[in-house]
């Protein structure tokens, strides 16, 4: 299996973007979760280093703003890779196949759960109920439901998608 790993200094991240949604979310009731995803939505994950930016704009403290963000398993706190595959693992998944699902799919995708492979072409993310428990076991690839999942389903919709290691 390929583990995820940083052979690079990450960029500097632009916070002009936070800067302008925390000022048009500071006066909204409960503005908090409506920023977080105007700023996942925007950026594709909320950087750390928007954090303190946040929290001062809210004021509240830091510890409560990651609180909610790694609360929340939609928050991502790093950059996504091009694509991502999130699996169910809420019970319902579990008990029909959710556990070799998840496992296919690390040895399928070349990266660990919670984890973006080395070349930034996927991200394998856990979830915790995608609201297809009629049709378990489900996943998500980029936002795409996709229920009653088998392997031999992910190992074609990989190949289709060009993401398999």
């Amino acid at each position: 299996m390929q583990e995820s790993v940083l052979f690079f200094k990450p960029a500097p991240v632009d916070l002009s973007i936070v800067e302008t949604l925390v000022e048009a979310h500071r006066a909204q009731p409960g503005g908090l979760m409506p920023l977080l995803h105007a700023v996942q939505e925007a950026m594709g994950y909320v950087p750390a280093d928007a954090v303190q930016m946040i929290a001062r704009g809210f004021n509240l403290s830091r510890a409560e703003v990651h609180g909610v963000i790694t609360y929340y398993h939609f928050f991502r706190p790093e950059k996504p890779g091009r694509h991502v595959v999130e699996i169910c693992r809420a019970e319902s998944c579990k008990s029909v196949g959710g556990d070799e699902l998840m496992a296919h799919a690390e040895a399928l995708l070349g990266c660990a759960s919670h984890h973006t492979r080395a070349d930034r072409k996927v991200t394998l993310a856990p979830v915790y109920c995608l609201g297809l428990c009629a049709m378990s076991p489900a996943i998500m690839v980029d936002d795409k439901p996709y229920a009653r999942m088998t392997p031999d389903k992910l190992d074609r919709l990989a190949r289709r998608m060009e993401i398999a290691a």
